[in-house]
């Protein structure tokens, strides 16, 4: 049986915990959004140019869930696009299937994203963004294939896919 004051130590800690969690998370969201972009809008423009999955993904630094996105068994030619600016940013050449659920790619296009500190969910991950809008697109891990041995993991509803024009 529990007495008070383990009770009451247990309550501070579960509130500390959540205060930590709401905090870290809003961390990586406020580091972004502070940071000046070629394409902004205000979050009510956002909201009427993309789908509400779209906008929790691109400006709120949510993940859709694994495996739901089409675009993780899409092995067209072409190339993904930012789906907030529609800035070309990975090439179909550089994907490849990590087996995570989540479209996942070895190299990004050059000049196409940013990186920044991701504390939430009490862990440190490399947060990719869009350089031209600062769209949270996902995470970038080590454990990817040669020749970078990196796994950008894209979220596939902040992605567009643009099919390579068929040669006529």
């Amino acid at each position: 049986m529990l007495s008070r004051r383990t009770f009451a130590l247990a309550g501070v800690s579960a509130a500390a915990l959540l205060a930590a969690l709401r905090l870290s998370t809003q961390g990586a969201a406020e580091s972004a959004a502070a940071k000046k972009f070629e394409v902004t809008r205000t979050d009510e423009e956002w909201k009427k140019i993309l789908t509400p999955e779209q906008y929790y993904v691109l400006r709120k630094h949510g993940t859709e869930r694994a495996f739901t996105s089409p675009l993780d068994k899409l092995y067209e030619p072409g190339t993904y696009h930012c789906a907030g600016c529609d800035l070309p940013l990975f090439s179909s050449t550089t994907k490849y299937n990590s087996g995570t659920g989540w479209p996942s790619f070895y190299a990004p296009l050059e000049n196409a994203i940013g990186t920044s500190v991701d504390r939430s969910f009490l862990m440190v991950r490399t947060e990719v963004h869009c350089r031209r809008c600062g769209g949270h697109l996902g995470h970038v891990f080590d454990d990817g294939p040669k020749p970078t041995g990196l796994r950008y993991c894209m979220n596939g509803v902040a992605l567009k896919f643009v099919p390579d024009k068929k040669s006529s």
